[in-house]
């Protein structure tokens, strides 16, 4: 039988009197791509460094490919490529010699025309001063280190945080990539457009516990939407009231409305059909949305270190 690329059983970690996680349980397949999210302070990255090994929990086991990373730390590290939230870069390195410091320090050898190959699908210049890069220009080079090594298994904390849509397509196409090689990845994100492009299956976390596990399909459908709809003659914004999972949030003097539609839009669209409607403009709403909803009975959050 194949052995999960993570398995986590009943992980606690506690930062003094304060308790990060409460029994963390987790298994994700190898050559899986799973979102793991979370607003901040949830436990996300907590349980990452405990996978890693760069902190260690009071109780509950981990194993990366069956391997126990407390026990062999270093093993894990070679077969795992991680890009953390917030990456640590000397400003007076040039791109290249960044790279290279970071290959030494996981005592890996990767194939350089690999890395140049990533470096130029990400348009990122090897030769250029770190303290010169824009963020988004970091954020590739941080891509890039976590990828050069071909791993096994990608950790990524936000990985397409300050690059423009042409670019997440990029770092998207590169993932899938890895995955069609074999590789399993791990991924946090707050962009459900992300989640939706990436993600095969996710984990929502809450308070130092897995809550929910899902497809990205069933968080869309879970999703809230707000819809502005202009009309050509004066309606009645009373008129909302029968539609079930609708809600109205204002309104102007008859002529346009602002609602809140939870699930898909067909019974708003065959109820509109009795109007003259001028105007229709629906926007999805955030995931952090969706986790205000798994919030809703207990809106204190358990904040999270590290």
């Amino acid at each position: 039988m194949s052995v999960n690329a993570i398995s986590i059983k009943g992980l606690e970690k506690s930062y003094g009197s304060f308790q990060a996680l409460f029994g963390v349980d987790l298994e994700v397949k190898r050559g899986e791509i799973l979102g793991f999210l979370g607003p901040n302070g949830s436990g996300k990255t907590t349980t990452i460094r405990c996978i890693l090994d760069q902190i260690r929990p009071q109780k509950g086991s981990i194993r990366v490919f069956g391997i126990d990373p407390q026990v062999h730390p270093t093993r894990v590290h070679q077969l795992t490529g991680y890009l953390p939230g917030e990456l640590r870069l000397d400003e007076n390195f040039r791109v290249e010699q960044q790279l290279r410091y970071f290959s030494q320090l996981r005592g890996s050898r990767p194939e350089w025309g690999y890395v140049e190959s990533l470096a130029e699908r990400l348009k990122l210049d090897l030769g250029r001063k770190i303290k010169n890069l824009s963020s988004g220009n970091k954020q590739k080079l941080g891509v890039i280190q976590a990828l050069m090594g071909k791993p096994a298994l990608l950790l990524l904390d936000e990985p397409t945080t300050g690059l423009d849509p042409l670019m997440q397509q990029e770092v998207y196409g590169l993932l899938r990539d890895v995955q069609k090689d074999g590789g399993t990845i791990f991924f946090s994100s707050h962009i459900i457009s992300e989640v939706e492009a990436l993600a095969e299956r996710v984990a929502i976390i809450r308070k130092g516990v897995i809550i929910k596990e899902a497809s990205p399909q069933m968080l869309t459908e879970m999703s809230l939407r707000k819809i502005q709809i202009r009309f050509l003659e004066p309606i009645d914004p009373g008129i909302f009231q029968a539609l079930s999972g609708v809600k109205l949030l204002s309104a102007r003097k008859g002529m346009e409305v602002e609602l809140e539609v939870e699930g898909d839009l067909d019974r708003l669209v065959k109820f509109l059909a009795n109007y003259n409607v001028k105007d229709l403009v629906p926007s999805r709403r955030s995931l952090e949305d969706i986790f205000l909803r798994f919030y809703q009975a207990d809106p204190v959050m358990v904040g999270e270190k590290g």
